[in-house]
């Protein structure tokens, strides 16, 4: 079992930033490759970025050049810089856990474990 719990979500104005954190339970996490999914009221849950174990990173194209994921194995986190928020970004966060270890996987059904969310919601 793994345990991920989010972080740092709230309320920015358009243009603004926030980095969502989400620790997991796990020592093994750094084989794991982790997610980040969103889901807007009345929307079904998005895909918004992922990082293999290795490092590989990969992003929805409604997010590249605007948010980072990263990862940091000693601290069993994974990370979320988002920056030049827009208000379609508004919704709540999910950190998720794939044990493959891959990084490209972007279904949601592919992840393993997840966490409680976080809102995000950025005003114009």
């Amino acid at each position: 079992q793994v345990q991920l719990v989010e972080s740092g979500g709230g309320l920015v104005q358009a243009g603004g930033s926030l980095r969502l954190s989400c620790v997991a339970s796990r020592r093994t996490f750094s084989g794991y490759g982790m997610g980040w999914f969103r889901q807007a009221p009345g929307k079904e849950r998005e895909f918004v970025a992922a990082i293999s174990w290795t490092g590989t990173t990969y992003y929805a194209n409604s997010v590249k050049g605007r948010f980072t994921i990263s990862r940091d194995n000693a601290k069993n986190t994974v990370y979320l810089q988002m920056n030049s928020q827009k208000p379609e970004d508004t919704a709540i966060y999910y950190c998720a856990a794939d044990p493959s270890g891959r990084g490209s996987r972007v279904l949601p059904i592919d992840y393993e474990y997840w966490g409680q969310g976080t809102q995000v919601t950025v005003t114009s």
